[in-house]
């Protein structure tokens, strides 16, 4: 099965409201027109059949990202490794810096975070979808970002797909993000 198959699996497993509702959402795009934090993102969850509207701006709320490796105090230590000061004497400077505190707790929420299953929704990952969404709406295009969210308990990622109209507003595609 390719991804054109998957992509047309993803619409097929829609109900006939969900349906209309995402014509509905595509036309609402339509209309806006112009780049907001307002505009929608559709979140899928298979498991009990839904497909939610939110807000961009409410995105990092409803799914947090998962960004504890790109906290200052270890982006600020593994750049004083990266340029070859040994592991303690970064340690040492990143204490100085940030404070002994500040640092414990980041390497502790790293840690912590490790632990958990983010379904490979990172702020970067996050960050590309902005920027992405904002670059397609500037060009003209009228799309919704659709996330579906992986399955509890497994170790699927959450998958981005982008939700399109045809010119003419009467069909509906969708292309998979890589």
């Amino acid at each position: 099965m390719g991804w054109r198959d998957n992509a047309n699996a993803l619409l097929t497993g829609l109900t006939i409201k969900q349906r209309e509702g995402l014509r509905q959402v595509l036309i609402d795009v339509h209309h806006a027109s112009v780049w907001s934090w307002s505009l929608p993102v559709l979140l899928r969850d298979r498991c009990w059949m839904r497909l939610d509207r939110i807000q961009l701006s409410q995105l990092r709320c409803y799914l947090p990202p998962e960004g504890r490796e790109e906290s200052p105090e270890l982006v600020h230590y593994r750049m004083l490794i990266a340029d070859g000061v040994e592991p303690l004497v970064a340690q040492q400077v990143c204490w100085q810096h940030f404070g002994m505190d500040d640092c414990q707790r980041s390497l502790r929420d790293y840690w912590q975070s490790c632990m958990v299953e983010h379904h490979g929704w990172t702020a970067c990952r996050y960050r590309q979808l902005v920027i992405a969404y904002r670059e397609r709406i500037e060009r003209g295009d009228v799309v919704v970002p659709m996330l579906v969210l992986a399955r509890r308990g497994s170790n699927e990622q959450h998958r981005l797909h982008w939700i399109c109209f045809t010119p003419s507003l009467n069909d509906v595609s969708t292309t998979v993000a890589i």
